[in-house]
């Protein structure tokens, strides 16, 4: 399912733009279970991960519903991932950042958790959703292409003629080397701009979120094969990383 060409983008410039690859009533499915989370999580939404100033923020995600549970299977997502993590690798979290309208929403350039290319290779790397059109004006996503090559982290405040913004409409997800510099823009809009982040790691490092701890029994039962093992909740060396307590952090958006 993915071209040369396309891998070969994403390996070289750190990301690559799949437009459509959700379809428009599966995009309005989602904005209504999100919504309903967000409704009845209120004050406490996003509370199991972070908070985060002038926005809304949904976690551990896959618990909330079948929707969810689909997204971390999608056959063209878990290829690119494989692309940039090779076969071993697992969901780290899936979460839901609304950047709120009229707000200073905006990110600093950062790599996901903090993160640096070991020995072995990368190791972190994410899908946006994006759920609502994402315009320049709206808190898209800024990115610094390439910059998952340099084996470094941005300086705070630090701002490179090379940035870009990514643009795009909704249903189009853009896979992103999570190594590379990116952050969210201010949301200058009347208009939330809402996006999910179905984000994988190695199966060497532990999961942002440990989903075997954080899943409730009766969702866990219900889970295709494909599914748990995406999820890490068989691997007993996923369980040894997170119960050590050696979880990795950092500013994710």
């Amino acid at each position: 399912m993915l071209s040369d060409f396309n891998r070969q983008f994403l390996e070289k410039q750190g990301y690559l733009v799949l437009p459509g690859l959700i379809p428009k009533e599966k995009v309005a499915a989602y904005l209504e279970l999100v919504e309903k989370c967000f409704a009845e999580e209120g004050e406490d939404a996003g509370s199991e991960f972070k908070m985060e100033p002038n926005t809304r923020r949904l976690a551990n995600c896959v618990d909330k519903g079948e929707l969810f549970v689909e997204a971390i299977q999608n056959p063209v997502v878990l290829e690119c991932m494989a692309a940039v993590l090779g076969a071993d690798f697992k969901l780290s979290s899936l979460n839901v950042r609304s950047a709120n309208p009229n707000s200073a929403s905006g990110q600093p350039l950062h790599a996901d958790s903090g993160a640096l290319a070991d020995e072995k290779g990368y190791w972190v790397c994410n899908s946006v959703w994006i759920l609502d059109d994402f315009t320049p004006n709206n808190g898209a996503l800024r990115i610094v292409p390439g910059s998952h090559r340099w084996g470094s982290l941005p300086e705070p405040g630090v701002k490179l003629e090379s940035e870009m913004l990514v643009t795009g409409p909704a249903g189009t997800v853009v896979i992103m080397n999570a190594h590379m510099w990116h952050g969210g823009t201010d949301n200058r809009t009347d208009h939330p701009r809402r996006a999910m982040h179905v984000y994988y790691t190695r199966g060497d490092k532990p999961q942002q979120q440990y989903q075997k701890q954080l899943l409730r029994p009766e969702v866990q039962r219900g889970l295709s094969p494909l599914a748990r093992k995406i999820l890490a909740l068989d691997d007993a060396r996923n369980d040894e990383l997170s119960l050590a307590g050696s979880g990795v952090s950092g500013f994710l958006k």
